[in-house]
């Protein structure tokens, strides 16, 4: 990095635009250049901070003179601007590993196809309980390298999506986190589950003997794979079903964890329940742990969490129909979760961009919970086609307030309705926040 003075930033979201505001303080040359129109608020904070940009295209005779490229993670390896640049023979890394050069706190990184942001979040709340200078970063909505070009932390809860993993060089977390691999975004990843899986586990790849590798011992595909089992760093596992002799795991309704001493803690005492809601609070109770904190301040964080928006989040009961806003259920298997741990009489809200989506898994869990499923969205047909003769209805609506309405009026009392989409956003929004938003209001409009 010394002889590095001119740095390129693809990507003027969240994620550029911390990767910028970084290397200015850093004292480099830095150039940020984004394919679309960037948000105003963010225009104004690179003009404030004298970073030049352009927007609405990529000029690449602009970044031949970097030494460095910074990728922000929407953008996939395949872009035409990224490979030029390859050619030319210049370095390309993903915004995690441009924040983990100049990060000198303790990272927990945590990834997995579901319960990444629940998990990341549960973390830094038992951190921050402890009295930890902590910081919420990542995929959570808050770039890793933005919150370092606003100061040092000692601890990172770092949220690391696929996407973020796969430009990394020598990224190492202290404590790395695997919560569970189903197949998602294979339209990323040629359509090899093997590339996806290969992805995530990137994030033990530089671990050393003095790190920590949490991963969920239930999860066939984790336990299999030659990644975790090659990676040099301490491995614990967590599991419902199984006896740990180092980990995590459930017993007589019981999670206890097992590190240096036992510890234990009931069930019901947790804050979120749902089967895969105790994965999460396992994976975050060990991980911390292993850190040092106290069991009691576990405990104590554990059972006074508060859900984060948009995932199984309560919106409000009407007339005695409860209305769920899942919108960050962006897959199937996100979605099993959700449909596994609601009642009987569930109307399900469902339907967006489909990414290549099996329903299948679904099937046993429709035909014993979901008594009508809405669709919405460009595209309804896969829907109707695998949830026909499932659930006694299955109809559209032309968007998400007709389909709020639509359940409204098909609902009794003690009724489910939930938004659950299994899907991305893009067709009607902005993003799956903006989207469980619009729910939210629709249901206030009641």
């Amino acid at each position: 990095m010394a002889n590095v003075k001119h740095i390129a930033i693809l990507g003027g979201g969240e994620s550029g635009l911390g990767a910028a505001l970084l290397a200015k303080k850093q004292g480099y040359t830095v150039w940020l250049s984004d394919g679309g129109t960037l948000k105003e608020e963010y225009r104004q904070k690179l003009e404030a901070a004298g970073i030049p940009f352009e927007e609405g295209g990529h000029t690449l005779e602009a970044m031949t003179q970097s030494d460095i490229v910074v990728k922000s993670p929407g953008i996939p390896s395949e872009a035409a601007i990224l490979q030029a640049l390859k050619q030319q023979g210049k370095e390309i890394i993903s915004e995690v590993e441009w924040a983990y050069r100049h990060c000198q706190g303790t990272i927990i990184a945590i990834t997995g196809t579901n319960g990444k942001t629940t998990t990341t979040h549960l973390v830094y709340h038992i951190l921050k309980n402890a009295g930890k200078k902590v910081a919420l970063v990542g995929n959570v909505g808050y770039s890793f390298s933005g919150s370092l070009a606003q100061g040092q932390h000692d601890y990172y809860a770092l949220e690391t999506s696929s996407f973020q993993l796969d430009d990394i060089v020598h990224f190492k977390p202290q404590v790395a986190i695997v919560l569970n691999v189903t197949p998602d975004h294979l339209e990323r990843y040629q359509n090899s589950v093997e590339k996806y899986y290969a992805a995530k586990y990137r994030i033990t790849e530089n671990q050393q003997e003095e790190d920590v590798l949490i991963y969920n011992f239930d999860d066939p595909a984790l336990r299999s794979t030659s990644a975790l089992s090659q990676s040099k760093a301490q491995v614990y596992g967590f599991s419902q079903k199984e006896i740990l002799s180092q980990g995590a795991y459930l017993k007589n309704d019981q999670i206890l964890i097992h590190t240096q001493n036992q510890e234990k803690m009931n069930i019901e005492e947790l804050a979120l329940q749902g089967k895969h809601n105790r994965y999460n609070s396992m994976a975050a109770g060990l991980a911390t742990r292993l850190l040092g904190i106290r069991k009691e301040v576990i405990r104590e964080s554990l059972a006074n969490f508060e859900n984060i928006e948009h995932r199984l989040e309560p919106v409000l009961q009407i007339y005695g129909i409860n209305f769920i806003n899942d919108s960050k259920a962006t897959n199937v298997n996100s979605t099993w979760y959700a449909l596994e741990s609601m009642p009987q009489d569930t109307i399900w809200i469902a339907g967006g961009v489909d990414k290549g989506n099996d329903y299948s898994e679904l099937y046993g869990l429709v035909e014993k919970k979901v008594k009508a499923l809405i669709c919405i969205g460009d595209d309804t047909a896969k829907l109707h086609k695998a949830f026909t003769g499932k659930t006694p209805l299955v109809i559209d609506a032309s968007n998400l307030e007709e389909a709020v309405r639509m359940a409204y009026k098909m609902g009794q009392k003690g009724d489910t309705v939930l938004l659950s989409p299994a899907c991305a956003s893009f067709d009607q929004f902005e993003n799956y926040e903006d989207r469980g938003r619009q729910f939210k209001q629709a249901v206030r409009n009641l």
